[in-house]
């Protein structure tokens, strides 16, 4: 499942990079608007957050020199305090997934321990898979884990309109943001947001058992390089967007790894020790089962051949019977 998570996670960046990649290309060849399908996501996203940006910098703000620049700082503010409650209650749902995953996780490796061996049957397979399944369903959670990466997928219209609306228009592009051109990329704005993530990164894997965080350690820099690229290759109206996003996205981390996960824990804790999980499997679950297929066969042909023995001794007790007789 971590596969179709990294999966879908890849895709959603493809789209944005795809979205963005279009609209630079627009935008160095012209300085309209783009046409078509680009244009139509222009119309109903790009231009409302620019008519929204000059509404903050020329009215709300008086027409500061860093007007622009605070007006898409407060847009990401606004955006991911909306979906903060979202955010937490994913990050809430994973935590709990995680623990419970914990929990079962000695059942979990008996049953990967036996899909491991070698020579097991595809019968052998779908039957341990559906010990897995039981394994999950009595203890109340599911194989698929919450997914992380919706709050990703509805933030990807807003960065993408804000992207066109600094792009397509010259007042926003040309203005800046304490000396920082909206318009160009910038090194200060890049790094700055890519040290966020990476705090954030790391804060993250602080709620992981030591040996899990190897295995989550690859996973967990793909939001600091996602940063880095599109801040990099795009404007800083856009990385501004990132590093706003990355000062909520960092305390949103603290209060998950440092609040939520101990309270999950201490809770978890004390349910167990009310309901214990349900064991489905143990150490003794598979020692019935014959180890090797050639035990199985001498087994089998030992039983066949008792077998045969049983009637002929009784056939010959018979016999001599009738030849007394």
């Amino acid at each position: 499942m971590s596969k179709f998570k990294r999966g879908l996670t890849l895709g959603g960046i493809g789209v944005m990079t795809v979205l963005l990649s279009a609209c630079k290309r627009a935008a160095t060849t012209q300085l309209k608007p783009p046409t078509g399908f680009f244009g139509m996501f222009y119309d109903f996203i790009g231009k409302p957050l620019q008519n929204l940006m000059g509404w903050i910098a020329n009215d709300l703000l008086k027409g500061s020199a860093s007007g622009y620049g605070i007006a898409i700082v407060l847009i990401t503010l606004v955006v991911r305090l909306v979906l903060l409650p979202l955010m937490l209650n994913q990050q809430k749902n994973m935590t709990a997934s995680q623990e419970k995953q914990r929990v079962l996780k000695p059942q979990l490796d008996l049953i990967q321990k036996q899909m491991k061996k070698p020579g097991i049957t595809q019968e052998e397979q779908v039957k341990l898979n559906g010990l897995m399944q039981d394994v999950y369903r009595k203890n109340g959670t599911s194989m698929i884990p919450s997914m992380g990466c919706l709050t990703m997928l509805i933030q990807l219209p807003i960065f993408s309109g804000l992207y066109q609306a600094v792009a397509y228009s010259p007042e926003i592009s040309s203005s800046k943001f304490f000396g920082i051109a909206l318009g160009q990329s910038s090194m200060v704005i890049t790094i700055i947001a890519t040290l966020l993530y990476v705090a954030q990164s790391f804060i993250m894997l602080q709620m992981y058992p030591p040996e899990q965080r190897k295995q989550m350690q690859t996973m967990s820099m793909m939001s600091p390089l996602m940063t880095f690229f599109f801040c990099m290759m795009y404007n800083a109206g856009l990385g501004l967007y990132f590093l706003a996003g990355g000062v909520i996205v960092l305390v949103q981390q603290v209060i998950v790894t440092y609040v939520i996960t101990p309270g999950i824990r201490k809770r978890m804790d004390a349910e167990l020790a009310e309901n214990p999980p349900v064991i489905v499997v143990d150490e003794h679950t598979f020692d019935a089962q014959p180890a090797a297929t050639p035990v199985e066969a001498t087994y089998d042909t030992d039983a066949a051949a008792a077998d045969d023995a049983t009637p002929r001794s009784h056939h010959g007790r018979n016999a001599g019977k009738q030849h007394r007789r």
